[in-house]
Formats: structure tokens, sequence, C-alpha cells
């Protein structure tokens, strides 16, 4: 069923838009100039982004960060092969897909590591990959709470997570 999802919607626009009288055509073309416009806008701020995750994650501070306080991980319930997870997924989504991944090949998806790996990757975003877009096109640039309250957030949805994993 879901194989035919996109097509219906598409059906549906041409559909609505004959018996509206509008040229979806051009709406279409319009929309993709828009898109564009609004590419050229967002990709400095996605390229500054994505190059300071990369830095951070070859560099190896990602990985001494987390040896250092995966201890305190381990006191609050999170196990400590995911504390590297925990600080790249707020940044980068292809990044804590590759440590997900890499969790899973030597965990097992099935583990209660693996279980916990999948619930912080589920129940995270990439806040400041998402802030790097919001702020490239609104004119209110100060995120003075919006970062610090989405990372608290965050932190205390994947302490909840692996708590109900170990109580199930």
């Amino acid at each position: 069923m879901t194989a035919y999802v996109i097509p219906l919607i598409f059906l549906t626009v041409l559909i609505a838009s004959f018996f509206k009288k509008k040229d979806a055509y051009g709406m279409f073309v319009e929309g993709s100039k828009g898109a564009i416009e609004l590419m050229v806008s967002v990709f400095p701020y996605l390229l500054t982004v994505m190059m300071a995750v990369e830095v951070f994650r070859v560099s190896g501070v990602s990985a001494a960060v987390a040896n250092f306080i995966s201890p305190v991980m381990r006191c609050i319930g999170i196990p400590a092969e995911l504390t590297e997870l925990m600080l790249l997924r707020p940044l980068s989504g292809a990044g804590s897909m590759a440590i997900l991944d890499n969790v899973y090949t030597l965990y097992g998806a099935d583990t209660y590591i693996g279980r916990c790996a999948s619930v912080i990757y589920g129940s995270s975003e990439t806040i400041f990959y998402i802030a790097a877009i919001y702020m490239s096109r609104v004119e209110f640039k100060r995120l003075r709470y919006a970062i610090p309250v989405a990372l608290i957030a965050t932190f205390i949805g994947c302490i909840v997570g692996c708590l109900l994993l170990r109580v199930t």
C-alpha cells in the first residue's frame, strides 16, 4: 500500500488543480525556483555545521570527550558505549548513523545496548543542524534558550528511554 502513496498524492494534486483551473506545471516550476533560492541561502549554514561536526569527529575530540564522561553516563543508566552517540546525535545525523551502525555490528540490534542506541537515535534530533537552517531563514537570530532547552530535553529523553528499556 505504501508504494502507492506518492503516486496517489501526485494524482490528487493534478486532479485538484484541474478542477480549480490552476496551472499545475507552472506552480511546480515556481515552487522549484523557491527551492533553489532556499538552498542558496541555507547552504553556507549547512556547510559550516557539517564541517564543524566532521572536524569534531575526525580529530578524535568526540571520542576523547565520550571516554571522559562515560563513567557519569554509566551512573545515570546510559551504557558507556553509547556516550559518543549521545554527543554526536545533536550535531550530525550521518555521523550518528555511522556510530549506530557500529553499535549494531559490535553488540547486535537486539541487545540492551543496541536497543538503547535505537532509542537514543530515534528520540533525538540534530539540534544544531535544525538551528542552522532556522537561523538562515529568520530575522530573529538569538537562540539563547532554544538550544539549551533542546539539549536538556534530548538528554532527559535518552535517560528515560534507557531506564524504560532496563525495566521492561
